[in-house]
């Protein structure tokens, strides 16, 4: 029996045909990775906005004071 070295050949499997891996799926990146660099992309952001937030406060703040003092 012929033996396959190339995983995206299955040769000799016995196992009938197998999905086509990409190479990030070979070197255990496949479609659960996305979901992380989702996730990431989410959890930032909510910080981006929250710090935007802070800022804009902040600045209203700051326009307060200097009209309160020039008056």
């Amino acid at each position: 029996m012929t033996d396959s070295k190339n995983i995206n050949n299955p040769v000799g499997q016995g196992g009938g045909q197998r999905k086509r891996q990409s190479r990030a799926e070979r070197q255990n990146n496949g479609p659960h990775r996305n979901l992380d660099r989702q996730g990431a992309a989410d959890r930032k952001a909510e910080l981006v906005r929250k710090m935007r937030e802070k800022a804009a406060a902040a600045d209203a703040a700051g326009q307060a004071n200097d009209g309160t003092a020039q008056s």
